[in-house]
């Protein structure tokens, strides 16, 4: 493998929610159906989870536009917030600041008769919570799961991405990047992070020698192993 300058940048990167479509697949497809009805949402609420990356955030900023909804991170949640006048899009809500906080909107929002739409890692009934009223609340939120991606959405993705960093990388290099990096969409965020970092490095376009030698840290398995690996297809069931 050849030797490049393994240089550390920070570069900040807000993804594109705005301009970029929402790509439907199979492990979005539920998620994307009760989105579609936020007027049948038991106690008009819901809760979007799944692993990072998996298109949580794009979702909820796509709902937020079309209903008006203020958007709100979790990391920001504290004390007794104001009474919402707008529907709510409470983005990483697994991670409250202070669940005293989320209890509050909840409440608030509840009696105001206005939808809430939370985004986490795991199911709201898994939230490592210690307010036993929050957890009460919490469990009876209606869950749907954006699933692993499939080998198309995962195609994509990174597509977009690199697209986003204006990064180009030949096809042949991407096929390859596919079969060799974890099949989860925070891998390839991280993937076109740093080819990002590797084209400024290496002022060049970015080739094989040079993906192979930034994406060590990703790399799973040689070519070989990877060719002939049997896929991990992910058991989706849709909760309709």
């Amino acid at each position: 493998m050849t030797d490049f300058p393994q240089l550390a940048f920070s570069f900040p990167h807000e993804p594109d929610y705005a301009g970029a479509p929402f790509v439907a697949a199979p492990s979005n497809e539920a998620a994307l159906a009760w989105l579609d009805r936020t007027a049948d949402w038991p106690d008009r609420r819901l809760a979007l989870w799944g692993e990072p990356g998996c298109g949580k955030t794009h979702l909820l900023h796509r709902w937020a536009r079309r209903t008006g909804a203020d958007w709100l991170h979790g990391a920001a949640l504290r004390g007794v917030p104001d009474a919402p006048a707008r529907p709510l899009a409470i983005d990483d809500a697994d991670g409250a600041a202070e669940e005293i906080a989320l209890f509050h909107l909840l409440n608030a929002a509840a009696e105001a008769g206005l939808p809430v739409l939370l985004t986490g890692r795991a199911a709201p009934a898994r939230w490592p919570v210690r307010l036993p009223d929050l957890a009460s609340r919490l469990r009876a939120i209606t869950a749907v799961q954006i699933a692993a991606p499939d080998d198309t959405l995962l195609r994509v993705l990174l597509g977009r991405l690199l697209c986003e960093r204006r990064v180009p990388v030949p096809e042949p290099v991407q096929d390859w990047m596919l079969r060799r990096l974890p099949r989860q969409a925070s891998a390839m965020r991280e993937a076109a992070a740093l080819l990002d970092n590797a084209q400024l490095v290496a002022q060049r376009p970015v080739t094989r020698p040079i993906a192979e030698a930034f994406l060590a840290p990703l790399l799973t398995a040689s070519d070989e192993i990877s060719r002939s690996a049997p896929r991990d297809e992910a058991a989706m069931t849709p909760l309709l």
